[in-house]
């Protein structure tokens, strides 16, 4: 994978924004560190769109998409995002960034008929691989999960890569979509994903196609359920510990920073407004 840097001076259509996974890419050992909360600000202020996309439960993402400046979270890998209602609750400057809020609304790309129905088939392969694959525990955010489940395979436990292999077979045989995060094996029915989340979320909030503009937009990720992202965006970034998962990814980022998780978001960042 080239350096960051060697995209830096190469001719591009002007920016209009960033897509941006959110574990180990925004988050430093669970949490959003002060440069990459500032890279975010400092993206929104240059005038670029800003949306988080993560395979987290909406549930886990409100109280983040009422304070990051971020224009929208697409949670559950694609099926249900956070938006702002309204302009800022609380006016504040860049330097109280945790302390801003927003209202948000909620939108599913599911009715709410077909989401009472998945949800009832999923908690049975849930039980299913708990039951079956040795170690196996659902993630500890589960219960804010709505549109699909997970297990963890690096957060709070270590599953091997077989246990891993094993339940995202269990998923796909039941009919399910399955993909590993840098922390979490996701599994939902529907046609969704990461991508499908992007070109949902850019109709849904400015009323364009996404597909027409591909090359006006950066991705920034760190893991296998980015590759998609990584497959289709010209100006697609792995921050530096997608390293661990080059060996599971079909599809590489076309550049990497040296910099890990929020570090390298931070300085993707820098490289897009140092080249505005």
């Amino acid at each position: 994978m080239p350096p960051l840097a060697s995209w830096l001076g190469k001719p591009y259509p002007p920016l209009c924004g960033v897509f941006t996974d959110i574990d180990d890419t925004l988050t430093t050992d669970g949490a959003i560190t002060p440069d990459a909360l500032q890279a975010l600000a400092d993206l929104k202020a240059a005038g670029l769109s800003v949306v988080a996309i993560t395979g987290r439960p909406v549930g886990w993402s409100e109280p983040f998409a009422a304070q990051w400046p971020v224009d929208a979270i697409v949670a559950e890998n694609g099926a249900v995002a956070l938006r702002r209602a309204a302009e800022y609750l609380n006016e504040i400057g860049l330097h109280r960034l945790s302390n801003k809020r927003w209202q948000l609304s909620k939108s599913y790309q599911q009715a709410p008929a077909i989401r009472q129905q998945n949800y009832a088939r999923m908690q049975q392969v849930l039980a299913q691989i708990e039951s079956e694959v040795p170690g196996a525990r659902r993630a500890t955010d589960s219960a804010g999960r709505e549109t699909d489940i997970a297990i963890d395979h690096s957060e709070f436990t270590h599953l091997p890569q077989d246990a891993i292999d094993h339940a995202v077979r269990l998923m796909r045989a039941a009919g399910m979509n399955a993909t590993v995060s840098s922390i979490h094996i996701n599994g939902w029915f529907g046609d969704h994903n990461k991508l499908e989340g992007a070109r949902w979320i850019v109709r849904e909030l400015w009323e364009r196609e996404l597909d027409a503009e591909m090359d006006r937009w950066v991705y920034v990720g760190d893991s296998t359920n980015d590759q998609l992202m990584f497959q289709h965006f010209e100006h697609s970034v792995g921050v530096a510990n997608v390293a661990r998962f080059v060996p599971q990814l079909q599809h590489l980022p076309r550049y990497v920073t040296q910099g890990e998780r929020g570090a390298g978001f931070a300085e993707v960042a820098r490289a897009i407004l140092a080249n505005r």
